[in-house]
């Protein structure tokens, strides 16, 4: 007897051997033994994960005469000509080769015809999207009344291509990807039933690449044993299959993390070598990232789809760089993605993102900046309460620059601007819930006019702050707040106020390089503190000339 491919010899043959779709068999199971069986059905989901052999058992189920109700017997006439596709009344038909109007007309024709030996007469029809809208509509009234011996079974990988007028005449029953746990117990079963030796590391590469697909997860340990033979090591896997190394992974994330490009640069020389395909690491890394986040977040959930032997170091990695460092180097590999895509230099772009992440997490983002201000003022105010010191000018008073309303407004406004000032200050209250960034920087800009849907402010004095907008990102965000608050589509415009200071103007090279930092230890506590918090040193000019 010729050899049967795994995928075909460990093909379900009863609803209780169908892996991860147990909301689809119960309910099958459940129509066959109380009589409710509809007169179309169609199963839509990703491939492989038992579209076509549920049709199949499905068939048999309703057309065994020796078998319990949903339960075929698998012995009989009828079930034997099921599962070797022989059967007269069970036509499975290829949607994609035969999707014009006159194979729709024959089958309307045949479907007149009782059934020979079974019960009724099944229709199978698999990639059923791929039919002509012309063969869609000669379907219509057959399938709608179609005799009270025929069933139609429709099996799409893309639903949303079917009619509409089709999907409203059929049971519709949406199959899932199959969770990769599911997938490592049933290749292990295959695997000890075939006399194979492999590691569950192993079993857990093929259901990674497999993605959800249980005939592609045989396929693919088909493929692994025709090179390794009975006994199967993880590097043959990885070798045959072409995957990247788990190993090559955690060392490029370890990398990045830790700032060094050069080993970066070496891990690009060795993906390079072996042969790997860019493009897919890039992908790989991209999910090691997302793999680091998501042990930070929620460690104890299933989302966190890796071996238990890698969890380890994921944790220890994810606890050396930090939420907020993962964020931003995950962000940064999304939006550069699309660079490599398109580029005919895929190496280059790949190195230039890796030695560029080695130092991203080393600035502050806005948000985080801001967050340090707000920490420095409260403890400012507190040491400067504690001293007991009073006056203008005086820390307790911090003034007009920390946040406070400027004294020399007009206390002469209308009633309409009162009401315009209150509207403004209930969206700020409502912003502060929604954004602290954006509240930070709002609550020191003015309200210039508003009227209807146009909504018209002035930047602060801070010039770190009044350019937080031109983000294109950011204002389509403060447009969604107003809309959020206001119940309607609002117009902001932003005027930028020119009294704000300007910024500080570039040193040269030598200037920068004539500075040296002391150290001063008559200084304040409160400058300190400031010091201490942001890292920084007291500079001064070198006495020495430029001559050097």
């Amino acid at each position: 007897m010729s050899y049967q491919v795994l995928a075909r010899k460990w093909r379900p043959q009863l609803f209780q051997d169908v892996i991860g779709q147990e909301h689809i068999t119960q309910t099958l199971t459940n129509a066959i033994k109380t009589g409710r069986l509809a007169h179309a059905y169609l199963f839509s989901g990703p491939r492989g994960v038992g579209k076509t052999s549920v049709a199949r058992i499905f068939a048999k189920a309703i057309n065994c005469d020796q078998g319990e109700p949903g339960i075929p017997c698998n012995k009989c006439r009828s079930c034997t000509e099921i599962t070797d596709g022989s059967s007269v009344d069970v036509q499975e038909i290829d949607g994609a080769s035969n999707r014009g109007i006159d194979e729709i007309r024959d089958l309307r024709e045949s479907i007149k015809y009782m059934p020979s030996s079974s019960r009724y007469r099944i229709y199978v029809i698999d990639e059923v999207h791929m039919l002509t809208l012309p063969a869609f509509n000669a379907l219509l009234k057959t399938l709608e009344e179609p005799p009270s011996h025929a069933k139609f079974i429709f099996a799409t990988t893309e639903s949303h291509k079917v009619p509409i007028t089709i999907l409203s005449r059929c049971q519709r029953f949406d199959f899932k990807r199959i969770p990769a746990s599911q997938i490592v117990r049933h290749l292990g079963r295959i695997a000890e039933d075939e006399g194979v030796e492999i590691n569950t590391s192993g079993l857990a590469v093929i259901a990674r690449e497999a993605d959800g697909s249980m005939r592609d997860a045989e396929s693919l340990m088909d493929q692994v044993i025709s090179f390794s033979g009975l006994k199967v090591e993880d590097k043959d896997i990885t070798d045959t299959l072409g995957v990247i190394d788990r190993d090559i992974v955690f060392e490029s994330s370890a990398a990045i993390i830790e700032g060094a490009a050069d080993r970066c640069l070496a891990v690009v020389e060795k993906i390079y070598n072996y042969g790997y395909d860019i493009r897919e690491f890039y992908r790989a890394l991209m999910q090691q990232f997302r793999n680091l986040l998501i042990s930070l977040i929620a460690p104890q959930s299933h989302l966190l789809d890796v071996s238990e032997s890698d969890k380890g170091e994921i944790a220890r990695q994810a606890g050396m760089a930090g939420e907020e460092k993962l964020h931003l180097l995950l962000n940064f590999l999304i939006n550069r993605e699309e660079d490599l895509r398109f580029t005919s230099h895929p190496r280059l772009i790949l190195e230039t993102t890796m030695v560029k992440l080695c130092t991203l997490g080393d600035f502050l983002s806005f948000d985080a900046l801001l967050q340090k201000l707000t920490s420095l003022e409260k403890r400012l105010i507190g040491s400067a309460g504690g001293k007991g010191q009073t006056g203008p000018g005086t820390l307790s008073d911090p003034g007009p620059g920390w946040g406070q309303e400027d004294p020399t407004r007009d206390v002469k406004e209308t009633s309409a601007d009162t009401l315009k000032y209150k509207r403004w200050d209930d969206f700020l209250a409502f912003l502060s819930t929604k954004s602290k960034a954006a509240y930070s920087v709002l609550k020191d800009w003015k309200i210039l006019g508003f009227t209807g849907e146009i909504l018209e402010i002035e930047s602060g004095n801070e010039s770190f702050s009044s350019r937080y907008f031109d983000d294109t990102e950011r204002y389509n965000q403060l447009m969604d707040y107003c809309r959020e608050f206001f119940q309607k589509d609002i117009q902001i415009k932003i005027r930028v106020n020119h009294n704000a200071p300007a910024r500080e103007k570039k040193r040269s090279k030598g200037e920068i390089l004539n500075r040296k930092a002391v150290k001063d230890s008559s200084l304040p506590q409160t400058a300190q503190d400031v010091l201490n918090l942001f890292q920084g040193r007291i500079m001064e000019e070198s006495s020495s000339g430029q001559d050097g």
